[in-house]
């Protein structure tokens, strides 16, 4: 049977004993910081509102989180595994080293027989978890203002070409269409649930997704299908839309203003409406929207509609649920759906409703 967890309050008390029963079963991670650990962690302890709690090294690297240099949580499984140590040393020596399985073999080292161990105890290979931290150092440099060139060293891409062909590759098109100043720009925002890619132009915003979402290169292609080329790059609107993330994060009495473009069929359109009209604090099941639409046999429709939203947070489909209370899917993962969730409801006794302007 798998290890049961218990909530998250009782994992903060966990961590703030540093109870050693959850060594490799549970890790935290800091929103303000970036930085996950173990529970045992002899750091300084952060606030409460300010954990996420995992159950594994991969979920935390997923979500856009760094191990500790402190408590080293990557070595805990190290400890009894020479061959893990051995890699986990070699990639924090050099966190933007390009590994390939040709590089693994050179060290003598059998790639199978990696991939194996490091799925057994990280839930993700060596190969991904080398990945997910080169794309780490690439999304912090462009959220800090970087340059590409200076985001392309930073990621530990061997030549700009291979930097400008990765981000090709999410958005869609070729490397010699990704430029600056394009109709529509896309920039990265740095949140406490990970990077997200913003995609506006000189009037309003388009997309809003998280980057590691797996629907958003099909996203971004659909959407030049229909307004034309997206460059890399930002407008007036994208640093509005990171000042009012930025403000919802933090848990600010606030409204989000920004100008939404939708582009959706007539239905779509009434049941994004509809998801802005969802109070903070509450969520809807897919029959109650479809009512609220006018349509009460809709409620697939209105599921698909939901799904098909491309701005997160800031159009709230996270709070609409299942009929049986469930979380039901979420393009960014149940675990963000339930922090955006549980965070709300921190929110409640602010008197401002948090819903997206459209712009037509």
């Amino acid at each position: 049977m798998p290890f049961e967890l218990p909530n998250d309050d009782a994992l903060y008390q966990a961590l703030l004993v540093r109870d050693c029963a959850y060594e490799g079963r549970a890790y935290v991670a800091v929103t303000t910081t970036r930085v996950f650990c173990r529970l045992t962690c002899p750091a300084r302890k952060p606030k409460r509102n300010n954990c996420l709690f995992f159950r594994t090294v991969a979920a935390c690297m997923e979500a856009g989180f760094r191990p500790c240099k402190r408590c080293r949580p990557l070595i805990s499984a190290a400890e009894v595994d020479p061959l893990v140590r051995t890699l986990i040393e070699a990639m924090e020596n050099n966190p933007t080293q390009r590994w390939s399985e040709q590089r693994i073999i050179a060290m003598g080292l059998e790639p199978s027989t990696v991939r194996r161990v490091f799925k057994r105890h990280f839930d993700i290979t060596f190969l991904e978890m080398a990945r997910l931290r080169r794309v780490r150092h690439a999304v912090s440099s462009l959220t800090r203002g970087a340059s590409v060139i200076e985001a392309q060293f930073a990621a530990g891409f061997e030549s700009a070409s291979g930097f400008r062909d990765a981000l090709a590759r999410v958005l869609g098109r070729s490397p010699s269409e990704v430029s600056q100043g394009a109709g529509l720009n896309a920039d990265w925002l740095e949140t406490p649930l990970g990077a997200m890619l913003a995609v506006t132009d000189r009037h309003a915003l388009y997309l809003l997704e998280f980057f590691d979402r797996k629907q958003l290169p099909k996203a971004l292609r659909r959407l030049q299908a229909k307004k034309g080329a997206i460059g890399i790059g930002r407008y007036a609107v994208t640093d509005q839309v990171a000042t009012e993330l930025r403000d919802y994060f933090a848990g600010a009495q606030m409204s989000f203003k920004t100008p939404v473009a939708q582009l959706g069929s007539d239905f779509t359109r009434v049941v994004w409406t509809a998801l802005g009209d969802i109070p903070l604090g509450q969520t809807r099941n897919y029959s109650e929207i479809a009512q609220a639409v006018g349509r009460p046999a809709a409620s697939r429709a209105v599921a698909r509609a939901n799904a098909a939203n491309p701005i997160a947070v800031m159009v709230p489909c996270h709070r609409v649920i299942g009929a049986d209370g469930s979380l039901t899917g979420y393009g960014g993962g149940r675990w963000r759906k339930q922090w955006l969730i549980d965070h709300e409801r921190q929110m409640v006794s602010q008197t401002t409703t948090i819903r997206a302007g459209f712009y037509s």
